[in-house]
């Protein structure tokens, strides 16, 4: 154990490292490993407030702990169980992410490197098993890893490897009652379910980690296959918009298991509607908590949600010079005799504006008269017949004046009512920034 940790984590010697430590045996030894080994460590300890007085106990532990190795450490505590009421979630989830979002908190304050956790092989299989009993993609049977900063010691190493390596080096440590308990799913598999495979394979946990090992090469295949997939199917646009071309999606032998590696990063869950909407009718959306899916003619198009502009309505008032919201615009006199109006800029006659002006969604019923046109156009045929997607309709501000008239689809095309004339006195100049 000790020298498995010495030759893996070597790189780490000099750095700063948090330890989670909950007073329990796995916890407490790789904390006495780490410190053995010269580690430059910190301990962690949170307080749940769950158990009552033991809780407190754990507590004193993991400060004299502490004390006594003469290391740096951090306490808090948590009403636990009212967090997980107002956020809907389990004991054990609201417990999780109380810790690691401290945890975090913590790295981020003390300049630590990395954070040292205790989870160790027995931990490793349960969770696989909570996973495949509960239903799982390949990613849900890939075992606990490192990432995000975050370093695991003790996982090649079975629970029985660390209390003998407790024993005899003399450890004292704290049992949680809360184990002995079939409350919860990952117990009653600890108690009931790997017993029973241990006797049917009695090196089942080696096997475990060998299978892992396994899964794990799959899952390599399988990213290298989802590059591909990304290279060839799919259009990044910006940061929040991402075209996915259907026809290539479709030449694929399983479209609907590539469609789901790609798009699981992105939180959606409804996957029996996004397997029909291939072959849906334009318009139809599908959601997640972050994105929409939107169907359009020959693509999916990926949207990220936005939270922030929930107003809908900016007005300018005749001395504003400067906008910068919904949209960056300016507004100037235009002194030039030969105006240049573009998709992003238009000169017009101000004294054909009744002020003050307004930057709005388009509605139903808007309507303009294309630039260079002489009949009008509603918006919505104009919108088609220039192939919008709906979330282009949709994020498309309009700039109106008193009266409502449409003067500019912004970014797009102005009315041609309000272009320079001959007979223009004052030439107004309205910059989209982009």
């Amino acid at each position: 154990m000790e020298l498995h940790i010495a030759e893996n984590y070597r790189h780490l010697k000099d750095c700063p490292v948090l330890v989670a430590v909950s007073g329990g045996v796995d916890s407490v030894v790789l904390a006495y490993i780490l410190q053995k080994l010269d580690f430059n460590i910190a301990v962690a300890h949170v307080n749940f407030k769950l158990r009552g007085k033991e809780s407190d106990e754990d507590q004193k532990f993991v400060e004299n702990f502490a004390r006594e190795n003469n290391l740096p450490l951090h306490l808090t505590h948590f009403d636990t169980e009212n967090y997980a009421r107002q956020n809907n979630l389990s004991i054990q989830l609201a417990a999780r992410k109380l810790r690691y979002d401290w945890f975090d908190e913590l790295k981020k304050q003390y300049g630590y490197s990395c954070l040292a956790t205790a989870h160790h092989l027995n931990d490793d299989t349960e969770t696989f098993l909570i996973n495949f009993v509960r239903g799982t993609g390949l990613s849900g049977l890939l075992g606990i890893k490192e990432n995000n900063g975050i370093i695991r010691p003790l996982l090649p190493f079975t629970k029985q490897e660390i209390l003998q390596y407790a024993e005899e080096n003399q450890l004292n440590w704290r049992e949680d009652k809360s184990n002995s308990s079939d409350k919860y799913a990952r117990n009653r598999i600890r108690h009931h379910v790997v017993p029973v495979l241990e006797t049917i394979n009695p090196q089942f946990l080696q096997t475990f980690l060998q299978t892992k090992a396994n899964l794990n090469q799959v899952n390599d295949i399988l990213e290298e296959a989802i590059a591909g997939f990304e290279n060839k199917c799919v259009s990044y646009l910006s940061d929040d918009e991402v075209y996915i071309d259907i026809s290539k999606l479709k030449s694929y032998k399983n479209p609907q298991a590539f469609l789901y590696q790609f798009l699981k990063k992105y939180n959606f869950t409804a996957w029996e509607d996004i397997n029909q909407l291939m072959d849906s009718e334009s318009g139809k959306q599908v959601f997640s908590p972050t994105h929409i899916l939107l169907k359009d003619r020959e693509r999916l198009v990926l949207k990220t949600i936005n939270f922030q502009n929930n107003k809908d309505y900016y007005k300018i008032n005749k001395d504003e010079k400067k906008v910068f919201e919904p949209i960056s615009l300016t507004l100037g006199i235009f002194e030039e005799k030969n105006p240049v109006t573009d998709k992003n800029q238009i000169v017009v006659d101000e004294d054909l504006l009744d002020f003050p002006l307004c930057i709005r969604k388009w509605k139903a019923g808007d309507y303009f008269y294309p630039f260079g046109m002489k009949g009008k156009k509603k918006l919505s045929k104009y919108f088609k017949d220039e192939k919008f997607s709906l979330f282009e309709k949709e994020e498309t501000w309009i700039l109106t004046d008193n009266k409502d008239r449409v003067i500019w689809i912004i970014g797009h095309r102005m009315d041609d009512r309000f272009k320079t004339t001959a007979k223009t006195q004052k030439q107004l100049n309205i910059k989209y920034i982009i």
